[in-house]
């Protein structure tokens, strides 16, 4: 088999690599060149309608297992991309071992989850399985040394997922890690209308925008997502409209900053909240991704008004990282401690009940014992209900990184105080009793119960009575734990079936519109056939040309002639040695 290629490609242009020759090059090979007298094969050919075996070259056949850490964002772009793949022909698997190839979907915020990535790489190659890495980590660092000779889909150009696992599986490494955009604008990414695969049929991701304005000393993300891009107010409302029509009963908004929304395109976020509000069938919910303090301050009313609405869940994500102003200052975070009481104070008096979730970070460089104090004493007054403590881990690139570090000793251990005070109340005991309205959507981690979720986005456990999955019922609250409370469904009570449709089975590909399901291009029924008769690069531009369905805009012509034309300049050059030889 030739020797596999690496190109780093921006577009399909771009597919051929510095090894190539070169037009003027070729006629200097030529006396290499010796024609080949083809055998007549006697045998006749049978025929059969039996898959290929899954080790097979012929791309769509093989199976995929995808991994993806981190954020929701994340775990949308790796819905998008097992959607494809599925559409495509390929089997999803949730057995590593069984799988061909394996699509590994990164999180570069903190150090554990690069190595748990970096970790995962090493097993895959010393399983012997074909490797696509995917995600933040490859998109902000390519060069680095463990991800060489290894193809990479970037994360703005997901919807390519397919080219990029096909040629991956016939031997060639690629990797795209471009921008999309329209007019010289950077887009969102990827376009909204995909297919994808949801981990739960009843749990739409939509990513409103990606990037943000921020340039925090210690983020890594930005190095990856970018500057902010935020996609069109119809194109969401579109998604979500799509997603209800599938079965949804919950829509989570998402992004490195929702509050930030719309701001590069003239609009902002209670506009497209607004707008989504109106298309929530009754008995599905709204979730709000988290928004940093600076942009939420400008719409505190409009955001209390969205919040107390029935259909929106009374919860946001507002992460802090210290309650000192110095630490903040070297942070970048572009607001004060005052900033944040302003928002959290405001909403609790709108919003009654709402729940504030937030991060921080311990032994950031710089801290202080008295910067930390802070901090303990900005957990003592709110008592978050919901809070994620960070460990600072210095991310390479960052600025962060080259601050003078608190010792680890340090850091470990204002971690654990933190944790202490956080694990020192429970902020559920004061509503056991309570009559309380919920959404059931998921299965517990120990599977003994379904989880559902209150009005204030708070965990409550049910019974595991399939009757109630996906529904909006009343239970009793019985128990109180530190992170949920136990609820009895009530009998008398009317039981709401939250979902307009019959939701999808789990592992059906969502976006699959009937003109797309009869295509003779869909699924196992669109294989791109490798020849014998083309060299191994003419093959990946080729295949590299192919348009799939959602991505034929108009763009296939152009691209299928650009490839035909390189096809004939490649046999007229070929057949023309042989010429000279003879």
């Amino acid at each position: 088999m030739p020797a596999a290629c690496e190109s780093v490609l921006e577009d399909i242009e771009d597919i051929v690599s510095a090894e190539d020759l070169k037009p003027h090059d070729r006629q200097f090979v030529r006396r290499n060149v010796f024609p080949k007298v083809r055998k007549r094969n006697s045998q006749k050919v049978v025929q059969t309608d039996d898959e290929p075996p899954s080790d097979s070259i012929i791309p769509g056949v093989q199976k995929i297992w995808i991994r993806t850490w981190g954020c929701s964002h994340n775990n949308s772009d790796g819905e998008y991309m097992a959607g494809q793949l599925a559409a495509y022909g390929y089997k999803i698997t949730d057995n590593s071992a069984e799988a061909d190839l394996w699509l590994l979907n990164s999180c570069t915020v903190k150090n554990p989850a690069e190595d748990h990535f970096r970790n995962s790489i090493k097993k895959a190659q010393e399983g012997k399985k074909k490797v696509v890495l995917a995600g933040c980590v490859p998109q902000a660092q390519p060069r680095q040394e463990y991800l060489k000779g290894l193809s990479i889909i970037g994360v703005q150009q997901i919807d390519r997922v397919v080219e990029v696992v096909e040629e991956t599986i016939k031997g060639h490494s690629v990797r795209l890690l471009g921008q999309k955009k329209d007019n010289g604008k950077r887009l969102g990414g990827a376009r909204l209308d995909l297919p994808k695969i949801r981990k739960n049929p009843l749990i739409e991701i939509i990513s409103i925008n990606t990037g943000c304005l921020n340039a925090c000393t210690y983020c890594k993300t930005k190095h990856a997502r970018g500057d902010l891009a935020s996609y069109p107010i119809e194109e969401l409302v579109d998604r979500a409209k799509q997603s209800f029509q599938e079965g949804v009963c919950e829509i989570w908004l998402t992004s490195e900053d929702t509050g930030a929304y719309g701001r590069d395109i003239g609009t902002d976020l209670p506009t497209l909240l607004w707008k989504l509000v109106e298309v929530i069938p009754e008995g599905a919910m709204l979730r709000l991704g988290m928004t940093n303090p600076p942009y939420i301050l400008e719409h505190l009313e409009e955001m209390a008004k969205i919040l107390n609405h029935p259909r929106v869940y009374a919860f946001l994500h507002i992460p802090v990282q210290s309650a000192s102003d110095s630490v903040l200052m070297d942070m970048k975070r572009e607001y004060c401690v005052a900033d944040f009481k302003q928002v959290v104070d405001f909403l609790k008096e709108k919003v009654p009940g709402i729940t504030i979730a937030t991060d921080i970070i311990c032994g950031f460089p710089g801290e202080t014992d008295e910067d930390f104090q802070e901090t303990m004493k900005l957990v003592e007054l709110y008592r978050f209900p919901s809070l994620f403590i960070n460990q600072f881990y210095p991310r390479p690139g960052t600025p962060a990184a080259k601050m003078p570090q608190v010792p680890a000793a340090v850091k470990k251990q204002r971690t654990k105080d933190l944790s202490q005070l956080f694990h020192s109340y429970n902020p559920y005991d004061h509503k056991i009793g309570e009559r309380q309205r919920v959404l059931v959507t998921e299965e517990s981690f120990d599977s003994n119960y379904y989880v559902a979720h209150n009005p204030f986005y708070e965990q409550v456990l049910v019974p595991k009575d399939p009757l109630l999955m996906g529904k909006m019922v009343e239970v009793n609250i019985y128990e109180a734990g530190k992170h949920f409370m136990k609820g009895q469904p009530v009998s008398d009570a009317r039981v709401h079936t939250a979902s307009i449709s019959r939701p999808l089975a789990k592992g059906e590909v969502s976006g699959l519109t009937e003109e797309f399901r009869r295509s003779p291009q869909n699924g196992t029924n669109w294989k791109a056939q490798p020849s014998a008769e083309i060299p191994v690069k003419t093959q990946l531009s080729s295949c590299m040309a192919l348009q799939l369905p959602w991505q034929q805009e108009g763009g296939g012509l152009k691209i299928l002639s650009v490839s035909l034309a390189l096809l004939a300049v490649l046999v007229m050059f070929y057949y023309g040695g042989m010429k000279t030889e003879l």
